[in-house]
């Protein structure tokens, strides 16, 4: 998986993934390649969003703390 890769990024080639398959512009031979590299962003995605998650709880959890 890309952690690297920005979320934005991410999110953007996901949503070309998902178009071209919607659009019925993806070969049958690619169809498989391209479901697989969505679910890997998707992945990736998922834990971005996980981290972000945990991050903003730790920091309203010290403003908590030290109000």
């Amino acid at each position: 998986m890309e952690e690297k890769t920005s979320y934005s990024k991410s999110f953007e080639e996901l949503q070309k993934i998902l178009d071209s398959i919607e659009g019925e512009d993806v070969e049958i031979d690619k169809l498989a390649e391209k479901v697989k590299r969505a679910t890997e962003l998707i992945k990736v995605l998922r834990s971005k969003l996980k981290k972000t998650e945990i991050e903003i709880k730790e920091i309203v959890k010290e403003f908590e703390t030290s109000a």
